[in-house]
């Protein structure tokens, strides 16, 4: 496509502030800190997971349940409609040679769209934050996971073609006509032509990619010209305000068990902090760059009715499969045992469950136009 005569004149946009996270509730004491170590625990074995007393972490305690099980059984019911390894099945290893480690199963798919309608409810109803126009002709999903955020785009955009890729073709066959899905690595060089999409979009690929400056030239190569690339990633780590949550807690050992991981598999699980997406992005060709930071209950703590029912939302998310996070990397790289996960599990399902430790997620939301002259 010739690129139009008159060059884009905005100059690279600057990061917005971050949106503050929530306050703790007023007047609610933080829990008894633990015991003052003179060092960081830092990564507990799997085996301290393992000895613990399963009766001590019961999965099904009734007093955890009440309204929080009645509210989050409503949810599930409302947003479900619609190579097997330890009793879960993972990608084809005819599609890539990389390492991928989530589940593609139906589980791990209904988890993927409670994670949509929690993203959907943080960002007031939108699918996207980039300008895009009305008449845009072609988008792209790159690992689009179960296929909900591609076939809610096509139903908002029906005279634009919407293309998910992902390494496993667990999407839906019953998709508006303008959705289509392809099996695609997208750590490879992708099969799109050049000056192709109006719009890229990308979100949670924590830890999927090694190589995401090479990523990012793809996305540039295949997006047209005055086009828009939106990446929407998390840190694997929990952020904790308030000092309510202590090292050797569920939450607390989570993302140093994902930093541990990265480091034998060669990814980055803690994508904003790294700072790898702006300067990817850049480093890509990108500019008018902006980036904005949501701050996000993962258990509803907070007294703020929005951030309340965002944390019941991710409490659904997570505790409906913590153990499709970890039941190919923690066996594979840290010699987990079976017990060991299991009780891991049980432990993040009753912290999320008792709200006393005030865990955020972090979320930041990139957004990048190819220049009108590339």
């Amino acid at each position: 496509m010739s690129s139009p005569a008159k060059q884009a004149q905005s100059p690279k946009g600057k990061g917005k502030s971050p949106t503050p996270g929530p306050a703790s509730p007023a007047g609610e004491k933080s829990p008894t800190p633990a015991p003052v170590s003179p060092e960081p625990v830092g990564l507990l074995s799997g085996a301290h997971w393992g000895q613990q007393d399963l009766d001590a972490f019961d999965d099904n305690d009734s007093s955890l349940e009440s309204d929080i099980e009645s509210s989050t059984a409503s949810i599930s019911s409302s947003i479900l409609q619609y190579r097997t390894l330890h009793g879960r099945t993972f990608h084809s290893d005819s599609v890539t040679d990389g390492e991928y480690w989530g589940p593609n199963d139906a589980k791990a798919n209904e988890m993927l769209d409670i994670f949509h309608h929690t993203m959907t409810m943080a960002l007031d109803g939108k699918l996207y934050t980039a300008p895009l126009k009305k008449d845009i002709q072609a988008a792209l999903d790159v690992g689009t996971g179960s296929g909900v955020w591609a076939i809610d785009f096509g139903d908002e955009f029906p005279t634009c073609s919407v293309i998910g890729t992902d390494i496993s073709p667990s999407q839906p066959s019953w998709v508006p006509p303008n959705v289509l899905f392809e099996v695609e690595d997208a750590s490879k060089e992708w099969s799109f032509q050049e000056n192709y999409f109006d719009y890229v979009h990308i979100r949670w690929l924590t830890g999927t990619i090694r190589d995401w400056p090479a990523l990012y030239k793809e996305a540039f190569r295949c997006t047209r010209p005055g086009g828009w690339i939106e990446h929407v990633d998390a840190d694997a780590r929990i952020h904790c305000l308030d000092g309510t949550m202590p090292d050797d807690s569920a939450f607390g050992q989570w993302g140093a068990i994902w930093k541990a991981v990265g480091g034998h598999i060669g990814t980055e699980f803690d994508l904003p902090t790294s700072g790898i997406m702006e300067k990817g992005l850049e480093e890509a060709g990108f500019t008018n760059i902006e980036s904005e930071d949501l701050i996000i209950p993962l258990s509803p703590w907070s007294q703020d009715p929005k951030m309340k029912q965002l944390g019941l939302y991710n409490l659904a998310a997570m505790t409906h499969d913590i153990e499709g996070f970890l039941s190919y990397l923690m066996p594979t790289y840290l010699r987990w045992e079976a017990k060991d996960i299991a009780n891991y599990a049980a432990t993040a399902r009753r912290e999320y469950r008792e709200g006393k430790i005030h865990a955020n997620i972090r979320w930041r939301i990139v957004k990048a136009q190819k220049p009108l002259d590339a």
